[in-house]
């Protein structure tokens, strides 16, 4: 079964440059592991409205899975919360259970109690309905949101903290949803050939095996200063055997293809 997900990251650092978005890569890479799609990557900067406008257009396409990133600490410009909460027209409240956690964590962290002042209990201010994760890294609570057709994650920006409640919560869900299917993947590097040259072979191709992904991207090459090109496959499939399979002959076709192509060639400048 098909999985779905789309990414909103937050974060005026983010539209500056000041960081790489670290979150957005890591994320679609465990994602396609998984044998999930990611659909669409969106950043935003700090800003209620924009953050707003990002989750309702992306609830409007109702994908399987909205994760967003960043937003969630005590600061003002943490608004991922709030903007999600008007998009699905729910009011904030209190989680007794999203406190508890922070407490928790403030006492594993520093080693005393915390003192719960405003801009630590605005880290429990939920969604109504929402259900808080417990951060096995930092303070900030994940958030999870189920809808009827779409289920929205809420994780903190920070990555060591993202890839925790990835890996401890959101995959079980994003496996369960993908029912079995697992990514596999290969390449292969090839020179002396443009990616014009072997268009048309890569469409032919697609159209024989619409089930397997390919892709070609020049690689750099500057040492011995020739056209570089790897060329990807990948294909979903439940069964190990048949994903390598269908991989595997795929690259066959594709490499005898592009040496009769090139055969050819060579007969006719001659």
């Amino acid at each position: 079964m098909a999985c779905t997900v789309e990414l909103i990251c937050t974060g005026n650092e983010l539209l500056m440059g000041k960081v790489l978005n670290t979150n957005a890569r890591w994320l679609s890479a465990q994602i396609a592991k998984l044998g999930g799609e990611v659909r669409r990557i969106t950043t935003v900067g700090d800003d209620l409205n924009e953050i707003l406008a990002a989750v309702k257009e992306s609830l409007e396409r109702k994908p399987d899975f909205i994760i967003t990133s960043g937003g969630l600490g005590p600061t003002p410009d943490d608004l991922t919360l709030k903007a999600v909460a008007k998009a699905l027209k729910l009011p904030l409240e209190l989680s007794e259970a999203a406190l508890s956690f922070i407490k928790e964590s403030y006492l594993k962290l520093s080693g005393k109690e915390a003192k719960l002042t405003k801009p630590r209990i605005k880290m429990a201010m939920l969604p109504k309905g929402s259900i808080p994760l417990r951060n096995p890294v930092g303070v900030a609570p994940a958030v999870l949101i189920k809808q009827r057709r779409t289920t929205l994650v809420c994780l903190p920006g920070v990555p060591k903290e993202l890839e925790g409640f990835f890996k401890n919560e959101i995959s079980k869900l994003i496996l369960e949803k993908v029912g079995g299917a697992r990514l596999y993947e290969a390449s292969l590097i090839i020179n002396g050939v443009t990616e014009s040259e072997i268009s048309p072979l890569m469409e032919k191709l697609k159209r024989k095996r619409p089930n397997v992904y390919l892709k070609s991207r020049a690689v750099e090459e500057r040492e011995f200063k020739r056209p570089l090109l790897e060329i990807y496959f990948s294909t979903l499939s439940t069964s190990r055997e048949n994903g390598k399979k269908g991989i595997l002959s795929v690259m066959f076709n594709f490499l005898k293809e592009l040496a009769g192509s090139r055969s050819r060639t060579r007969v006719n400048n001659h």
